[in-house]
């Protein structure tokens, strides 16, 4: 039998739930109503499921994820939820999610994924799965186009770039090289262009991978 963890705000929703899943035979050891709560139950108790809401009180369910994720590695966190962010989305499969299931689903169906989450699957809404695909697709168009680009970066870049993924802010930066801060965030814009991304971040990323720096 598996033991399930509920963790929803709205009590009337979360006690429903829980009251269904007790009648189709899973043991919902938990009941949790915000992110701290949830917490500190997956904790003890170490449930084999946890069914996650994602928009509530304090925490949100994505910063829930990933400190229950902590605390009960072994717990697999399905996200059961009104949001249809693709935003929310990406962050939950980021964070370790197995599943994101909106709330319009039938009772019905969430059993299905529940056991199939039990037996090492995944799952995501139908309403959710073309939002998914679309993410992904760009996603590796975005991977070929950085690994067919040859990176023309000059010395004082790869420098400046260098410094960023040291964690030095811009004006740290222009007082370590000598510059000044409005020298060092036109090299990174020209960093950025040149590379065709879109933050600072992605940037030590794709030269890391592509060893044009080294970390300290």
């Amino acid at each position: 039998m598996k033991r399930l963890l509920v963790v929803d705000d709205v009590h009337l929703f979360r006690a429903g739930l829980s009251a269904a899943l007790t009648g189709a035979g899973y043991d919902v050891i938990g009941e949790a109503a915000d992110g701290e709560s949830a917490v500190a139950v997956a904790e003890s108790e170490q449930p084999d499921i946890v069914l996650l809401d994602i928009l509530m009180p304090g925490m949100s369910g994505i910063d829930v994820l990933a400190k229950i994720r902590a605390v009960s590695p072994s717990s697999e966190v399905v996200l059961l939820t009104g949001s249809e962010s693709e935003e929310d989305l990406v962050a939950a499969i980021r964070g370790g999610a197995r599943g994101y299931i909106l709330k319009n689903m039938p009772f019905e169906e969430l059993i299905v994924v529940i056991d199939n989450i039990s037996s090492g699957g995944a799952a995501v809404s139908p309403d959710m799965a073309g939002k998914l695909f679309d993410v992904t697709r760009e996603l590796l168009l975005h991977q070929e186009l950085l690994g067919s680009r040859k990176p023309s970066l000059t010395g004082r870049e790869l420098e400046v770039l260098g410094l960023v993924a040291d964690g030095k802010t811009s004006r740290q930066i222009g007082d370590l090289l000598f510059i000044s801060e409005n020298t060092v965030k036109n090299h990174i814009r020209n960093i950025l262009d040149k590379l065709g991304l879109h933050s600072r971040n992605e940037a030590v990323l794709y030269a890391i991978r592509e060893n044009l720096i080294t970390l300290p």
